[in-house]
């Protein structure tokens, strides 16, 4: 049987995020089916050495959210 294919047009923009989230996450739960391209693999594999190489670069939660609360005083 097949399944009925929604009027995706028919659908309020509201309706068509919805729709968009679940599919996306759908996607997510399986996200080992996603296939890669190979430039997204070796973009991947890139950052990847990047991070082995000189460690996690970054500040840390507090300090970004002491910043922003020292902006908005």
């Amino acid at each position: 049987m097949k399944k009925p294919t929604p009027d995706i047009a028919s659908l309020t923009p509201d309706e068509r995020l919805k729709l968009l989230e679940r599919l996306w996450d759908s996607l997510a739960a399986q996200s080992e089916t996603v296939p890669l391209t190979d430039a997204q693999r070796a973009e991947l594999d890139r950052r990847l050495n990047d991070l082995e190489r000189e460690g996690p670069i970054g500040i840390p939660w507090d300090e970004v959210l002491a910043r922003i609360r020292r902006r908005s005083l």
